[in-house]
Order: structure tokens, then sequence, then C-alpha cells
């Protein structure tokens, strides 16, 4: 992984160096939590200058073409995150932004982190090459904490897979609107058990335990089977994470 992590912000630092390019890790990397068949590698990457139609299209694909020339790596394909100037980054104005995501990457106008990511960026980003723009970056205020929980528990509550992804994001959440601190998805989990605020124990052990072994157990057919049956778990857990955010008002 660190091998990789120093080949792609090698590669996006040639493409960028005109721009004065600045980048960042955050996320289960840097939180000690990365779990390969799990987790990303998340990072942002701001400049001084606009970034050009020809850089945009050269970063836009760029995790497929080092794909093609380190065949087998695991790792390039996990990596998501933006790329855009840090002027238009701060006052959440239009620019041209290359996005890398699950589904797939884009060029796009506008580009943000939500409390969480940006919260991270700010206690515990590690940097990689450029300045050290996270003076400039303010910290989330309750307010945009809360409402980001709140539009999440209403994502959850639309949903109808990827149970054990919701109910660690739930776990954190809680932590969160408890604590005010953001903590890694597999220390929610295990957070939650130790205060005893899942409606089901059982289903957040078994949950950690996959979260912590992911290439072992997320392909046993069991497992795999046992996950499609969390659909009313996840919603009743989503219920303690609602009211919780009811307490908030």
């Amino acid at each position: 992984m660190e091998q990789s992590i120093e080949i792609m912000s090698k590669r996006i630092n040639e493409i960028l160096i005109s721009n004065n390019p600045s980048m960042f890790l955050f996320g289960s990397v840097v939180l000690d939590d990365f779990r390969l068949g799990w987790s990303d590698i998340d990072f942002i990457c701001l400049t001084d200058r606009i970034i050009k139609n020809e850089q945009a299209e050269e970063l836009l694909n760029l995790r497929q073409v080092l794909l093609v020339e380190y065949p087998g790596n695991k790792y390039f394909r996990l990596f998501e995150g933006i790329m855009m100037t840090l002027k238009a980054f701060l006052n959440n104005d239009e620019d041209t932004v290359v996005y890398w995501g699950t589904s797939g990457q884009r060029i796009t106008n506008r580009g943000v982190l939500c409390p969480f990511g940006r919260i991270e960026l700010l206690e515990s980003g590690r940097f990689l090459f450029g300045s050290d723009f996270r003076n400039l970056i303010s910290c989330p205020t309750r307010k945009e904490i809360v409402d980001a929980i709140k539009n999440h528990c209403e994502t959850i509550r639309q949903q109808r897979s990827f149970c054990d992804v919701w109910y660690l994001d739930i776990a954190r959440c809680l932590y969160t609107l408890k604590t005010n601190k953001v903590i890694a998805k597999t220390k929610a989990g295990e957070w939650a058990i130790e205060e005893n605020i899942c409606p089901d124990i059982s289903v957040m052990k078994r949950i950690v335990e996959i979260r912590k072994n992911p290439l072992e157990l997320k392909c046993d057919e069991g497992i795999i089977r046992w996950l499609q049956t969390l659909e009313v778990s996840v919603q009743d857990f989503a219920d303690v994470l609602e009211a919780e955010l009811h307490a908030e008002q």
C-alpha cells in the first residue's frame, strides 16, 4: 500500500506540477483502520492554479492507467478524492474538479468534503507533498456535523443493501453526536458494543469481526447470506440514531 501511495502521489504531482499542487491523505489509512477488501484510500489534492482541460483528462483515468502499468496491484483502484484549486475549495466556488469515487470518476464543477472528512483532514491528515493548507480550512460547526448526520440517516433509511457498512456508519454517527469527535469505523463498532447501544449486540460483534477480516469473511457464502438478513436490524439501529438526533433539537 505504501508503495502504491508513493507512486500515485508522484504521478498526480507530475501532472499538476505547474499548478503548485498540495496533497493529503485522510480517512481509514491515517486512522489506522484500513482493511483491504473494505476500505478506500481517501485523499484531497488542492492547487494554486485552475486545472487545465488536458490535465483533467489525464488525471481522470489515472487509476486505470496505473493498473495497466502495474498489473495485479490491489490499491490503485481504491484511491478516492478530489483535485481542484484551493481557492474554489475554501469558497465553495465552481471550478474544474476531478473526482474519483467508488463508482467511477468524472470531471465536475464543485468539490467538497463532508464534516467527517474535514475533521479527519484537520486532526490527522497525512501530508504527501506541496504546502500545508489546513490552517485555512475551518473546523465544521456543530450544526454542520448534525445536519450531515441527519442526511446520512435519511440515506440509510432508503437503503436495502450493504447492511454491514450502514451498521458501522450508524455507530460512528452516534459516537460523534455524543462526543463531537471522529472515530474510525472499527473502533466505533467496538465502542457501540462497550456502550451496549445496539438493539442486537451479537450483530455488531459479528460485523466488527468481518470488518477486521474482510478478505477472508466477506467472500464466505454463509456470511453473505447472513448479511442479506440484516435490513430490519439496520433500521432498528437507525431508530437509535434518530432518537439521538431528536434529543439534539
